[in-house]
């Protein structure tokens, strides 16, 4: 197959995903391997990097987005079915990615506040999942972030969060149990 064609094959699986596509995923239903399609994905992309529809590498996967650029545009036609995150969501959210694997009672302890009803409504909207289970008595179910998180941050890997000081992490907290 030449790479006219499988930038035009790979132009419409993307387009019709609800999901990011593997390079796995991609191989099999195009029957080429994986160099080709890795180059054919960077061609693809670069192509779109002018343009209001981006192809971005996205939680292991490939997926078009729209440009931010032009976010206030789309929302007057389109209003997004996910809802936004309250702070305490956001908070709980940022703890479980940072520190997983985690328990309920350790988030709970790091927020000082209780977190179950978060946690559930986490857990509801597929941006954490159960991982496990502490070994010792109780045997608490251990919680981290899914796919969906990555896709829902536009993030390819759990490398790509902000990177945080621990010193500054320390201080804020510092200030905020005065």
């Amino acid at each position: 197959m030449d790479s006219a064609q499988l930038k035009k094959i790979l132009e419409c699986l993307l387009f019709v995903a609800c999901e990011p596509l593997t390079i796995k995923q991609l191989r099999e239903i195009c029957d080429v391997d994986s160099e080709q399609l890795r180059t054919s994905l960077a061609e693809l992309a670069e192509d779109y990097r002018q343009r209001g529809i981006q192809l971005r590498q996205v939680a292991g996967g490939w997926q078009f987005f729209s440009d931010s650029e032009y976010a206030a545009y789309i929302e007057k036609l389109y209003k997004p079915k996910v809802q936004q995150l309250s702070n305490a969501a956001m908070e709980t959210l940022a703890i479980i990615a940072y520190k997983q694997p985690i328990t309920r009672a350790e988030v709970s302890a790091i927020r000082h506040v209780e977190s179950d009803g978060v946690i559930t409504t986490l857990l509801e909207k597929h941006l954490i999942k159960e991982t496990g289970r502490r070994s010792g008595i109780g045997r608490a179910i251990l919680y981290g972030t899914t796919a969906q998180f990555l896709t829902f941050f536009g993030i390819n890997s759990l490398a790509d969060l902000p990177k945080i000081d621990p010193q500054e992490l320390e201080q804020q907290q510092l200030s905020i149990n005065l």
